[in-house]
């Protein structure tokens, strides 16, 4: 696909805005590990390869075992999520497809034993911002494979 129109470029302003999201999200409490998940999980439920591209290469970077990436999709089947990956993985579908149940008190309520305040209005914000990506990526068709990860290894 050709790329319809790079953002970056026609709109600097709308860029420094989502931006600023972003920076914010990277400087959470959250580890780096969990919030590459979540945006993982978003970037599939929301078909966006440009994303998932990304944050599978940004994944691996950060030591995320390959396995959790490979069967991310069928996250609740398998074994090795953390309770607090599966509450933010929850959470992430939740907020994703908010058009179909609005986020239902059962699902906070498992979710809320996992994080503070804090740290569920961060996730939150990390939600928002990774789903703001992928309408950009997707809409204007960014192109796919040239990302190249700029994660620290060991990064929280």
């Amino acid at each position: 696909m050709t790329e319809r129109i790079d953002a970056h470029e026609v709109s600097p302003g709308a860029y420094r805005a989502m931006s600023a999201l972003q920076h914010f999200v990277h400087e959470s409490t959250l580890p780096r590990a969990l919030l590459e998940l979540v945006k993982m999980r978003a970037s599939q439920i929301n078909g966006c390869a440009y994303c998932l591209d990304m944050h599978s290469k940004d994944a691996t970077a950060l030591g995320v075992p390959a396995q959790k990436l490979f069967v991310l999709d069928a996250w609740r089947e398998a074994p090795f999520y953390s309770e607090q990956e599966r509450a933010a993985l929850e959470w992430t579908e939740a907020l994703t497809l908010i058009a179909r149940d609005q986020v239902p008190d059962r699902v906070y309520e498992a979710v809320r034993p996992h994080f503070t305040d804090q740290e569920l209005v961060e996730l939150t914000m990390a939600i928002v911002a990774i789903n703001g990506w992928n309408r950009l990526a997707i809409s204007f068709r960014q192109e796919v494979g040239t990302y190249q990860p700029r994660v620290a290894a060991g990064a929280r």
